[in-house]
């Protein structure tokens, strides 16, 4: 069972309007997460009132002693209304974690290509694997396919942009729900099973599927996947909603 644990805030950064990310410094002997874990935040009021969240970790595992919490604002969300409105450098919040060991990857044991789906602030896991994959060199074909409302949604989306420019072997598809910007030529509509077809061709097979987002959008995707080909234990999934990851 993990313990309760006081981590420091150590930067804030804004990601889009609704998101930001916070960079908590853990205590001495946390252990290293691996990519695709999440940690719970739990806050505390003064009459005993508990509200807790678990939140991905986008951070790669290299960044030792440390972890990047992307967190989406939800008007009906305490814990993210409190991080968002609240919290500031240096404060101290408590974390559990790492937790998790279906929905990780490590560069070490990966030998297939690698097909990431992501629908708004479900990147983050991605992101940390997207993040690891770099610091690591890895180099077997991997695309991104994320879906937002629209560009201003989009998180990491110049580091995304950077990495994708500066890697060959790494591709990222978007696509645009909402609003797209004028001249728009990539896709423009919910995920279905052609666009996975599209995205996961060049992958070739076999390639395995990493999914995260909300519920519907993430098991509408798990069964587009098995449609057009994965096999079933290639294609791992995390949601997020009331009681899931962000």
């Amino acid at each position: 069972m993990l313990d309760w644990q006081i981590a420091t805030v150590k930067a804030v950064r804004q990601e889009t309007p609704k998101v930001k990310t916070f960079t908590l410094t853990l205590p001495g002997g946390a252990p290293p997460h691996r990519a695709g874990q999440h940690y719970d935040v739990r806050l505390v009021a003064p009459d005993g009132y508990q509200a807790q969240r678990s939140y991905s970790v986008a951070s790669p595992p290299e960044q030792v002693g440390e972890i990047d919490l992307t967190v989406d604002r939800l008007e009906d969300g305490e814990v993210s209304i409190y991080l968002h409105d609240i919290v500031e450098p240096h404060d101290r919040i408590e974390v559990r974690g790492p937790i998790g060991g279906y929905f990780v990857w490590e560069a070490r044991k990966a030998t297939m290509p690698l097909l990431l789906v992501a629908g708004g602030s479900g990147v983050a896991p991605l992101m940390s694997i997207l993040r690891q994959r770099a610091a690591k060199g890895f180099r077997l074909p991997t695309r991104l396919l994320y879906s937002a409302r629209s560009l201003d949604d989009v998180i990491y989306c110049k580091e995304l942009e950077e990495r994708a420019a500066e890697d060959v072997s790494l591709e990222v598809i978007l696509t645009l729900t909402r609003a797209r910007p004028p001249n728009w030529r990539g896709y423009a509509r919910r995920i279905d099973a052609p666009m996975l077809r599209e995205v996961a061709a060049p992958l070739g097979t076999p390639a395995i599927a990493y999914v995260c987002g909300p519920t519907i959008l993430v098991e509408a995707v798990a069964n587009y996947l098995l449609e057009v080909g994965f096999a079933p234990e290639y294609v791992l999934t995390e949601r997020f909603g009331p009681t899931g990851n962000s």
